[in-house]
């Protein structure tokens, strides 16, 4: 499909869809999908393993981080951190290469069990994957992991990290888990829009270079002889 052909199509979307179709489409011309099961779980694993840390980084700093510091009266968050023990995991102390090793294994298997082939089944509820450009494709499959994998992962981090010391509340936990959703989903959404998924694509193009050549070579091959 062509650049008019897109341009078509976004016309006849709300103004949230152009806006994020357009902005994929000038950040990522061209995308790479996988295409067997080895190649899905290996473009799973790279994703959440950038996923993992960049969350992990958003929410001792930017989320937790004053209160650490609050707690124990330090000016920094790993000293802070350091200072408590590690980060509260079921009120147990742990270190921080811990909680990104248990958040990594519980994303991994979600996305992969509930993420990944959910969001593709949206995706393509919503649009044909023959006739529609890749990008505006590939930015459905994203926007659908996000909506489902934030919540997700948001709830499980609030089993994971509430205040069990001080008792448990169904509903204080319900209020955590909201409240988390919020803060995190625009943290999410932009990074795997704009950073996460076109650097998860460049990892991917240089493991696979070899297949995805050959495909490339294949594709050409079955065009000509369509033309012929």
């Amino acid at each position: 499909m062509k650049t008019t052909h897109v341009a078509q199509f976004v016309r006849k979307s709300d103004y949230g869809t152009k806006f994020v179709c357009m902005c994929i489409f000038l950040s990522k011309r061209s995308f790479i999908m996988p295409r067997n099961q080895f190649q899905r779980m290996v473009f799973a694993f790279i994703t959440v393993v950038i996923t993992v840390h960049a969350y992990a980084f958003y929410s001792l700093y930017v989320i937790h981080g004053n209160m650490f510091m609050q707690i124990t009266g330090e000016t920094g968050v790993l000293v802070a951190i350091n200072k408590m023990g590690g980060v509260p995991v079921f009120g147990t102390p742990v270190p921080i290469w811990a909680v990104v090793l248990i958040e990594f294994v519980l994303a991994y298997l979600l996305e992969n069990i509930l993420g990944s082939p959910l969001s593709f089944k949206l995706a393509c509820k919503n649009f044909n994957p023959r006739e529609t450009h890749p990008v505006l494709f590939e930015t459905a499959i994203i926007c659908a992991t996000v909506g489902i994998m934030c919540p997700a992962m948001s709830l499980i981090a609030t089993f994971l990290y509430y205040n069990y010391q001080a008792g448990f509340n169904m509903w204080k936990l319900l209020a955590d888990w909201l409240k988390l959703v919020c803060l995190n989903f625009p943290f999410a959404f932009f990074t795997q829009l704009f950073f996460i998924q076109p650097l998860v694509r460049t990892v991917f193009k240089v493991i696979f270079a070899k297949d995805i050549k050959s495909r490339k070579s294949n594709k050409l091959k079955t065009e000509k002889e369509v033309v012929v």
